[in-house]
């Protein structure tokens, strides 16, 4: 998702998305914000584990990854601006100097191995910053604002600048900046997991972070990509914590474009890379059953004799090019400049670098020379390791599952848990799926299915589709999904609800309630038309969900409808939102009895009129 996340899960959606686990949640929220703060700068302090390389024994998933930060643009200025009043950017400028508030902008300028930090008039040397809050950047041009911790050094007068995002996060950025408008759920589902693979199971080659924002390792815009950034967020949701396995160890996972027909194995395109049961070269139909993709370039030999001396592969002189060996695919495994064999891979790279990746996509290609001019005609886009992001839409398309489309490009692999790497189980219940990692769950069935009645009977809301129920293993696991505080029970979004362990729910005696609630909340917001006013879809939710009325004010609330919306939306206490929440269900419950559920559930489609609206605030 984009930086804004957690922010928008705790703040600009009503509260009442997360259903709390106990009362005491001012005073664990106070401890929560305090533990947080503290946990930003210790983000720092303690190195993140390496990523490992397709281990062999599950272990302690991990909750952030080191992100380069426009690694491709070499900066050496960077302008800091703090975001505003309510909400503060600390900064250090060494690891023990005193955490300070950044009250102006603030410029840094690269300088060697150090960094000039001016602001106010002022200007200190230091060897890093270390940011954490809110914090808006600007350099090159390009603006871009994080909630992230951020750790910003110089190396030979280049900043470096290094976001610690939380996983689920980062696979989120990249699933919409990689993705197009010819994917859809399914297929987005499963570049999430290849994404999510790719990031965790192996070294990526960089000393100050663990993947940079280039293709290098896997694409990221910073500033997101409008288009789709919902279904990233969606497909990201649907699959937390899912990584793939292959028997009983993580896999290597890689993706591409366009496969152009065929998939390439990892030792056609990496001279170093070992040939892996789960990444063989095979054809793909769905690839082109629309069209083949092929390309042609033509480039001048002074031009490719500049590319290939800067990467170190050829001096001036050379005359001729040709393919010197080809793999299983067709693809060109290594070329021979004159005399001197060089890597097809390391020859694309050279060239994309330096005269744009347009001009040789793929390796798949034929060569020949036309004077002082080498033609390239090829197939496909991008090395054609792994999933194939064109295959995979078209599989999409076709009513393919997220499963399907990972078994065709990783065949014997399936998607397991990260940290344990059990397979997640569905089990049916009336109008939901079941999601888990244990199959005692099952046992909770019965209850969850008297409650999914409940909710349709209170409401009279129904709803074609399933929803679908994850029920994670622990909390953790739980907050590092949908990034909810430990306190909250569940969480819904749209068709999915995601909770905490269902054994911890019913140990509490909260399963019923909690789950009621979730299903009440997924069924508002599916019948909810775009100009639904929130104070209407929470206040629903909350009188059908309550069984003896024992949190809706008997007396008129002082709040006005306005500021129960204000409330709702930028709580800035829990008993702010807990008002709120009680308000909006006497505002709701008032509606319902006034005028009745069927034109109360209109209204919900539509939205109340204003007249209703006036009066109702009257009385």
């Amino acid at each position: 998702m984009n930086s804004d996340r957690s922010r928008r899960i705790l703040d600009a959606r009503s509260p009442s998305r997360f259903l709390r686990l106990g009362c005491e949640t001012t005073k664990t929220h106070r401890l929560f914000t305090s533990i947080l703060a503290a946990a930003l700068f210790f983000c720092f302090l303690k190195p993140a584990p390496t990523p490992v390389v397709a281990a062999d024994q599950p272990a302690a998933s991990r909750e952030t990854l080191r992100v380069g930060m426009w690694t491709l643009w070499h900066d050496h200025d960077l302008t800091l601006t703090p975001t505003g009043p309510r909400e503060f950017t600390l900064l250090q400028t060494c690891e023990r100097c005193p955490v300070e508030v950044l009250h102006a902008p603030a410029k840094i300028h690269a300088e060697k191995d150090g960094l000039n930090f001016s602001t106010t008039g002022k200007t200190v040397s230091s060897r890093e910053l270390r940011l954490s809050g809110p914090v808006t950047l600007t350099a090159h041009g390009e603006t871009v604002t994080l909630h992230d911790p951020v750790a910003i050094s110089a190396h030979a007068g280049v900043l470096v600048i290094v976001a610690t995002l939380p996983v689920e996060n980062y696979v989120e950025r990249v699933v919409a900046s990689e993705s197009g408008p010819s994917d859809s759920l399914e297929s987005l589902k499963a570049l999430a997991i290849v994404v999510r693979s790719f990031a965790l199971h192996e070294a990526h080659g960089h000393a100050e972070y663990d993947l940079c924002d280039s293709t290098h390792c896997q694409l990221l815009h910073w500033n997101g990509n409008g288009d789709r950034k919902t279904a990233a967020h969606a497909a990201t949701l649907a699959t937390a914590g899912e990584t793939l396995w292959f028997h009983g160890q993580r896999a290597l996972a890689y993706f591409g474009k366009d496969c152009g027909g065929r998939t390439a194995s990892p030792d056609e395109i990496w001279p170093r890379a070992k040939s892996l049961p789960y990444l063989p070269s095979q054809p793909d139909r769905f690839c082109t059953q629309t069209s083949a993709r092929e390309w042609a370039s033509q480039i001048t030999r002074s031009d490719l004799t500049a590319a290939l001396a800067t990467h170190g592969l050829a001096q001036p002189g050379w005359q001729n090019l040709t393919v010197a060996r080809r793999g299983t695919s067709g693809r060109a495994v290594t070329l021979l400049l004159e005399r001197t064999e060089i890597s097809a891979e390391d020859f694309q790279l050279a060239v994309g670098e330096s005269l744009g990746w347009s001009r040789i996509p793929s390796t798949w290609f034929e060569v020949s020379r036309q004077g002082d001019t080498f033609s390239f005609h090829g197939r496909g886009w991008g090395h054609g390791v792994g999933l194939c992001q064109k295959g995979a839409a078209a599989m999409a398309a076709q009513g393919r599952t997220m499963r399907e489309i990972l078994a065709q490009y990783f065949p014997g692999a399936e998607a397991a848990d990260e940290s344990t790497g059990r397979a997640w189980q569905s089990f049916a219940g009336d109008g939901f799926v079941l999601e888990s990692l244990d199959a005692g769950d099952a046992a909770f069935l019965p209850d969850l299915n008297r409650v999914r009645a409940e909710a349709t009977e209170r409401s009279g809301l129904h709803a074609a589709a399933p929803f679908t129920v994850r029920a994670f293993a622990s909390t953790p696991a739980f907050r590092q999904a949908t990034f909810a505080p430990g306190w909250i029970a569940a969480f819904t979004e749209g068709n999915w609800i995601g909770t905490q362990p269902l054994r911890t729910l019913a140990g509490r005696q909260l399963l019923a309630g909690t789950m009621r609630h979730e299903f009440l909340h997924a069924l508002v917001e599916r019948e909810a038309g775009p100009r639904a006013p929130l104070w209407l879809r929470e206040g629903l939710v909350e009188a059908w969900g309550e069984t003896g009325g024992a949190r809706t004010p008997s007396a008129r609330p002082t709040l006005t409808i306005d500021g129960i919306n204000a409330a709702l939306a930028h709580s800035t206490s829990d008993d702010e939102s807990e008002a709120a929440h009680r308000t909006a269900a006497w505002y709701a419950a008032q509606l319902l009895t006034r005028y009745g559920r069927a034109q109360v559930l209109d209204w919900l489609r539509s939205d109340v009129p204003a007249s209703v609206v006036a009066a109702l605030g009257k009385r």
